[in-house]
């Protein structure tokens, strides 16, 4: 029976599955299997990424580029520091896994010299070849003697007899001498000086030195693999024929292929993708088996792609990710385990250390800088600009010294001198041309040549602007953000609202054909000429620059982008129709820079004030059907029903049913600010769960308060609550559309003031608008009390700091003076005044608490309705008369209310408490953004769109 069973057991034992060595076996997942290379990649992956990530987190705030993170994180994880720990190389760095580490990362190298390919564009050194020739040629010829010259005393040195001293001289030349093209293009991009003189030479010159540099690499490693010189000149003729090969009839064929599958106008077509990437490995092969580097023939491959219609970006964006996150990080990790600091162990060693980054240094920046100044006729700060820019070296000489190191040329003592010297210099760069070139002395390029002046002086431009408007001029010059397509149709819509119409015959209200020619006539002057438009609008375009080398792309071409952006194409078109003059302006900038750039266009622009949109959610994310255009106005009777209390003494008739918020109201703060899950109307979790994405909330509002804090002039934001156009914001009267209805609650102060001249402006300008202006003062009765009382006197304050901005907020934010008994009776003198010129003393008094005045403009037909209400509850009455005011007129809501963080009259913090339990809370960070009575109308859901103002002038950053 026993002899039974072991048979048995040996049938199965047989046909059992060849063991895998997995972690629930006992055996260690990270040991290195040559049948499975894998785990342990997977491994040295994942700590080579997350040391470079955390490397770069903290060197971005010191302003240094990705790639030095990159490089100290390959450092780190070398022989320099993690490898003095026993057993760390051996365990996750073992020697026979390298071979799997470097056949990825020359994979992924290659791909990255296609990108630089992609990056240049010869274009640049057509347009600027005078400026950027002697530039290039300089920096090329000085260091490559100086580091010949040094070359010999290091070889003499440190250098086994074994190599050839031409080639070592030659490898050095070509380190002394190249710069970083793709590093130097992300730092120009950064320190804003790709429109500068200065950016433009470097720009030039680097693409230059870049290609020349490439083509001595070349050469260098084709002498070293050549047994023979007569090997090595057949080497060059080879590699310059596949060149050429690829130059003039593969480069034809692609932009045939290009065009011919649509790839130009729709993006890279998956077909076209697989040519192009079989064109850069089949380069690669061809160039490596001839005896040059594998990447120079993807190097070459990248200058063959057709760049029109922003193809090489789009190619750029699909591989950029992969390559920088994973294949960059493993060739620095490779390059970091080959450099080991620590045989920097002699004052000798380190003597020559310091020579090879001074000499490295004096040479780079000394040619560039003679050339610039002497040559190029730059002054002496733009000439050292210059200089210090081109000193950059970067990956590009790691690369070289890579190659120098796989050759045998260099010795690791050698290699790691050369790295850290490469380190060092790439370090400078930033704090050099940020010290030796700050922003008030760069000369920016215009259409007429790169040396044309200096940048305007913003204080000439705030006294232009400031003259304008001290001569009771209109609001004529605005400039509008667009940084979504989702934001289009409500900058179209609040643009147009702002446009003041032409003026038509008293005795023929309907528009022909033959009045709006009399009405161009008219808009002429009286010497025949043609007079200024009466509204141009700069359309600002802001593209975040993120660590993708696409987004540099970008920005150094965004003279071509200006006219293919779809999106400031929708608004210049939408200009052209409408008859305002649009000047449509790009900024790809840092997304902590997004706010500055807003304000420094405004300023330079001299607008009168800045249009900032509020990015709407999808509509899908809301339940309910279509309704009628009462619901679509967010007006509905049931949502507008808001019950006072019976002890009011005055304000407008209270309904007594409750507040229930329409299903169709489109909030742009339900899916952005909202705590809990977005909820029905019945009370129930939407299916889905939609919460809110804080970070988003937080993301957003840093940029809108960051523009409310930075800009010098007024800032209106318009938060759009429905989904608007053109047609439905404004309504056509001709084609039975529903007119434009402005509504105002008039607290008082700076912000609420400034509300009050924009709603007059487009009031009297535009016959098809009409206007409510509700002035509100809070009384006190015995049973609704002070809005404040009983509230912990350390919470009270704190709420006034929120509401009048004197408190330190965490986020940037406008800070304004402390204000005190002056300035208050001076901000409440400003009210009664502004109130007094626009409100006509023709006034009807209802009762002796409320106070009911209009006045209408008869020049322009257009209408405006003064009140004034005493009550209790002042943010319950404003909701419940703007609704009236809808519900009589049936016309659309547009609610105008002032930001009123500062001199704020009221406390409006219990009322809005009450008002967010009665329909839907939102987070404090909407509160602090677009202020307390803005909230209001936000969480009743009244109105289809809410402009915020806050006056010019308000204060500074934190």
């Amino acid at each position: 029976m026993p002899q039974f069973s072991s048979t048995i057991i040996s049938l199965f034992q047989k046909r059992a599955a060849t063991e895998q060595g997995g972690l629930l076996s006992g055996k260690d997942p990270t040991q290195f299997d040559e049948e499975h290379p894998i785990r342990l990649w997977i491994v040295q992956v994942g700590i080579i990424v997350c040391t470079a990530s955390l490397l770069s987190l903290a060197l971005r705030k010191m302003r240094q580029p990705k790639v030095i993170a990159e490089v100290l994180g390959g450092i780190i994880l070398g022989p320099t520091a993690f490898g003095r720990i026993p057993g760390f190389t051996q365990h996750i760095f073992p020697e026979e896994s390298r071979p799997y580490l470097s056949l990825v990362a020359n994979i992924g190298l290659c791909l990255f010299l296609f990108l630089v390919g992609l990056e240049i564009d010869s274009g640049v050194i057509k347009r600027n070849a005078r400026l950027s020739a002697t530039v290039a040629l300089a920096g090329m010829i000085l260091p490559f003697g100086i580091g010949a010259g040094m070359a010999h005393a290091v070889y003499k040195e440190f250098v086994n007899p074994d190599v050839q001293f031409t080639h070592f001289m030659l490898f050095t030349g070509v380190a002394y001498s190249i710069t970083a093209f793709p590093v130097l293009c992300r730092i120009l991009t950064e320190l804003k000086l790709l429109d500068t003189t200065v950016g433009i030479v470097v720009l030039s010159a680097g693409v230059g030195n870049d290609i020349i540099g490439w083509v001595l690499l070349a050469l260098s490693v084709a002498l070293v693999n050549a047994s023979t010189g007569l090997t090595a000149l057949y080497i060059l003729l080879t590699c310059v024929g596949w060149t050429l090969l690829l130059l003039f009839p593969v480069r034809l064929a692609l932009r045939w292929l290009a065009r011919n599958t649509g790839s130009i106008e729709n993006g890279p077509t998956v077909f076209f993708m697989t040519v192009t990437m079989m064109i850069v490995f089949g380069s690669a092969f061809f160039t490596d088996i001839i005896g040059v580097h594998a990447i120079f023939g993807a190097f070459i491959a990248g200058l063959i792609v057709p760049r029109e219609g922003g193809l090489a970006i789009t190619i750029t964006e699909k591989l950029e990710d992969m390559v920088s996150i994973i294949f960059l990080p493993l060739y620095f990790t490779l390059s970091g385990l080959s450099t080991d600091l620590g045989l920097l162990d002699n004052g000798i060693t380190w003597a020559y250390t310091i020579a090879i980054i001074i000499t490295a240094f004096v040479g780079k920046f000394g040619g560039c800088m003679f050339a610039a100044r002497y040559a190029a006729g730059f002054n002496w700060r733009e000439s050292s600009a210059i200089g210090s820019l081109m000193s950059c070296k970067g990956l590009v000489e790691l690369i070289v010294l890579n190659v120098g190191l796989s050759a045998k040329i260099l010795d690791q003592r050698v290699f790691s001198m050369f790295v850290l010297e490469a380190l060092v210099l790439t370090f400078l760069t930033t704090p050099m041309v940020t010290f030796l070139y700050p922003p008030h002395l760069r000369r920016r390029i215009t259409t007429n040549g790169p040396t044309f002046g200096y940048v305007p002086d913003d204080e000439a431009n705030a006294g232009k602007k400031q003259a304008i408007r001290d001569e009771g001029d209109m609001r004529t010059r605005f400039t509008v953000v667009l940084d979504k397509l989702e934001h289009v149709p409500g900058m179209m819509a609040f643009t147009q609202l702002l446009q003041p119409l032409p003026p038509q015959p008293s005795h023929n209200r309907q528009r022909t054909a033959s009045s709006v020619h009399e009405a161009a006539r008219h808009s002429t002057s009286s010497r025949g000429e043609i007079s200024t438009p009466l509204m141009s609008a700069e359309a600002l375009r802001l593209i975040e620059l993120s660590d993708r080398v696409s987004a540099v792309m970008k920005s150094s071409v965004s003279d071509a982008l200006l006219q293919t952006d779809p999106l400031l194409s929708i608004f210049c078109m939408y200009g052209q129709l409408n008859g305002i003059q649009v000047n449509p302006s790009l900024s790809v900038v840092k997304f902590d820079d997004l706010a500055y750039s807003v304000a420094d266009h405004a300023r330079n622009y001299g607008s009168d004030m800045i249009l900032v949109p509020w990015l709407p959610p999808a509509p899908s994310a809301f339940d309910g059907e279509p309704s009628d255009p009462h619901h679509q106005a967010g007006t509905t009777p049931q949502q507008v029903s808001i019950a006072l209390p019976p002890t009011a003494t005055s304000g407008p008739p209270a309904p007594t049913s409750s507040a229930v918020k329409s299903p169709t109201s489109h909030n742009p703060f339900d899916l952005l600010f909202r705590a809990s899950a977005f909820k029905s109307p019945t009370g129930a979790s939407t299916p889905g769960g939609h919460d809110a994405p804080h970070s988003v909330s937080v993301i957003h509002s840093q940029f809108v308060r960051g523009v409310f804090a930075q800009a010098t002039t007024d800032v209106a934001l318009f938060v759009d609550q429905s989904i608007l156009d053109s047609a439905s914001i404004i309504g056509k009267p001709s084609l039975g559309g529903m007119q434009q209805h402005i509504f105002l609650p008039f607290f008082g102060g700076p912000d609420d003031r400034a509300a009050l001249e924009l709603v007059v402006q487009i009031c009297s300008n535009n016959p098809r608008v009409r206007g409510t202006v509700l002035r509100l003062s809070k009384v006190e009765n015995s049973e609704a009390g002070d809005a404040t009382a009983g509230i912990d006197p350390k919470r009270l304050e704190e709420l006034n700091a929120l509401t009048i901005g004197s408190g330190v907020a965490q986020f940037p934010d406008t800070v304004y003076g402390q204000h005190n008994t002056e300035t208050r009776m001076q901000s409440d003198t400003a009210d009664n005044v502004a109130w007094a010129k626009h409100a006509t003393p023709k006034a009807v008094h209802s009762d002796t608490k409320s106070t009911h005045s209009s006045s209408s403009s008869a020049s322009t037909g257009s209408s405006i309705e003064f009140k004034t209400v005493s009550t209790p509850i002042p943010l319950h009455a404003a909701i419940q008369e703007a609704s009236e005011a809808v519900l009589a007129t049936r016309s659309k809501l547009i609610v105008v209310t002032g930001r009123s963080r500062r001199l704020a009259v009221e406390n409006h913090r219990k009322e809005l408490k009450q008002l967010m339990e009665e329909h839907e809370h939102v987070s404090t960070e909407v509160r602090k953004t677009i202020g307390d009575v803005a909230t209001a109308f936000v969480v009743a859901g009244v109105g289809s769109g809410i402009v915020v103002l806050q006056a010019a002038g308000v204060g500074n950053m934190d």
